[in-house]
């Protein structure tokens, strides 16, 4: 296990129990986020980085019964929490790093990402590992339910000009990975980025 990895599992699980009671009014955020998607009936999409699973509900809402969820996380306590809450009655939880997803080759039609790409140790790498398990044509939402100021303010920092998040970084980043930017929002309460894979 790399030190990546290793810091990446400290950290939420410190966090795990509490984390759905730190953030109570997330909810409508994550289901105005994954409407963006554009999920049909029968659809098949991923949660990367699910944590708690607070995105699976909608998620499955907008695919349906017959529809699949996944939710992978690389830290056990978070799954752990998304049972707690009942949320892996929603879709089927995976204990997996995104940076070797357990599935196939494009056998998925999205991929939603709340948070992921701050704790991704190699962005270009584990966002080309997203676009390989999704069909061409199928989408990415990167989000958070806050912006980048507010995040970084929450956090006692200010945004900076390296920050992956912004739109002059993140948009060749996804291109160099296999997406096309379709869409950019960074306001006090939300940020959401859609993409499209290139291929």
């Amino acid at each position: 296990m790399s030190d990546d990895r290793t810091h990446v599992q400290e950290f939420f699980t410190a966090r795990a129990a509490d984390w759905d009671r730190r953030f109570p009014d997330d909810g409508p955020a994550y289901a105005a986020a994954v409407a963006e998607l554009g999920l049909r009936e029968g659809g098949r999409v991923l949660d990367a980085g699910c944590g708690t699973g607070r995105a699976l509900p909608p998620l499955r809402a907008a695919v349906g019964p017959s529809g699949v969820v996944l939710g992978a996380d690389l830290t056990p306590a978070m799954l752990a929490a998304a049972r707690e809450a009942g949320r892996d009655q929603e879709g089927q939880l995976l204990l997996a790093d995104v940076a070797a997803l357990p599935l196939r080759s494009r056998s998925l039609d999205a991929v939603f990402a709340a948070g992921l790409i701050a704790h991704l140790a190699r962005p270009e790498e584990n966002l080309r590992e997203l676009a390989r398990v999704v069909r061409p044509d199928g989408t990415l939402a990167l989000f958070h339910p806050i912006g980048r100021a507010a995040l970084a303010a929450r956090h006692g920092r200010r945004i900076t000009a390296e920050d992956l998040r912004a739109e002059p970084n993140l948009r060749p980043l996804l291109a160099a990975s296999g997406w096309r930017m379709t869409s950019y929002v960074d306001e006090d309460d939300r940020f959401l980025a859609l993409s499209v894979r290139a291929d």
